[in-house]
């Protein structure tokens, strides 16, 4: 279970991310169950080994407080015609408690997993949004479909495949950013936005910030009107020892981003530059071993938030207090006791809101 909490600092939410194993699907019922009852505002998923809109249905049926984030989904291998019907209904089924997150992948993955042919992310999202928002224009109003863009022309929308009109018909859209392309697109067309957890508190304050406030202000809306959900890496244990292995793992995650070039912004921002272009070479030559190394203390301690479970929850609001408006985490939760100390980490972030609304 992983734990969404919104901020400066508003709103608490656990989001269930799967990262060496698939989900327990027969879990997530009583998952997010448990959820509501520790004081959460919402559940986020991740489109890595399971349909987060299958499991975020699942989680509607058992809830009826907080809110469901597809953090993200996927866009660009699904209609945007496809994307807006299962948004609709899982809007209707949670009775307005859907938020639609969306992220375009890597051109590897748009190549040689989903099969498609690549094109600029930023404009491609840009129209995906504006299309599926179309669509949805088209139930809600009866307005005629007629979208044109150069990926997308939408023209037909038979009665038959016409839902109609819902009680909960805006849906928000947050789009995974990472360059500040992305998150001009994000202040023009979005709701919010959801950085990748690379991004560090400085990058988010001179980089995406400014840019999502551009994108706003050339859309004619106000930046405050746009949300800053971070997802930050974690290490975090009841002991120094379990913190110890928590950051090796922290390491190994960082080592991989930096070797990866979409990310190179924020080390270069840091001066982390020669560090990182080091790691692609050794990527590239499959040398693994010869990586987590070059990650240096400084750099895990700047992207990661690090600290023993009696300290990690203030640690987590002063990293984004001020600077987003909701931030991911989560413990493992194996009993009574670790939902008691979860339950107390979420009122500690969440304290932030009042002291700053």
């Amino acid at each position: 279970m992983k734990v969404e909490t919104h901020l400066p600092l508003g709103k608490v939410d656990p989001g269930i991310r799967p990262s060496d194993r698939p989900l327990a699907v027969d879990r997530v019922p009583e998952d997010a169950r448990l959820v509501e009852e520790l004081g959460y505002d919402g559940l986020v998923l991740t489109e890595t080994k399971e349909d987060p809109f299958v499991v975020l249905a699942m989680a509607a049926a058992s809830t009826e407080r907080i809110r469901l984030t597809t953090g993200v989904a996927i866009a660009f291998p699904r209609s945007p015609t496809v994307t807006a019907m299962t948004a609709w209904t899982l809007q209707r089924g949670s009775r307005g408690r859907f938020v639609l997150g969306l992220g375009t992948q890597v051109k590897g993955h748009i190549e040689r997993r989903y099969g498609l042919r690549w094109s600029a992310p930023g404009p491609w999202m840009e129209e995906y949004v504006r299309a599926v928002r179309a669509v949805w224009e088209t139930w809600q109003n009866r307005t005629p479909l007629d979208f044109h863009g150069r990926h997308y022309h939408l023209t037909l929308m038979n009665p038959l495949f016409d839902p109609g009109p819902i009680e909960y018909p805006h849906i928000p859209i947050h789009l995974a950013a990472v360059n500040p392309y992305m998150a001009r697109v994000a202040g023009r067309v979005a709701d919010g936005v959801r950085p990748h957890p690379i991004c560090t508190r400085r990058y988010l304050e001179e980089v995406l910030s400014p840019a999502v406030a551009d994108g706003a202000r050339e859309a004619g809306r106000s930046p405050s009107q746009i949300e800053m959900v971070a997802s930050p890496l974690i290490a975090t244990g009841p002991d120094t020892e379990a913190v110890a292995r928590a950051v090796r793992d922290v390491r190994a995650r960082i080592s991989f981003y930096a070797s990866t070039r979409t990310y190179r912004r924020v080390f270069d921002l840091h001066g982390w530059g020669e560090v990182a272009e080091r790691l692609s070479v050794l990527s590239r030559e499959q040398r693994w071993d010869e990586m987590e190394p070059l990650v240096t203390d400084e750099m895990v301690e700047t992207i990661a938030v690090v600290g023993a479970y009696d300290e990690i929850a203030s640690k987590v609001r002063d990293r984004y207090l001020g600077v987003c408006t909701g931030v991911e985490f989560s413990i493992p939760v194996e009993g009574p006791d670790d939902a008691e100390r979860l339950a107390d980490m979420v009122r500690t972030i969440g304290q932030a809101s009042g002291s700053a609304s």
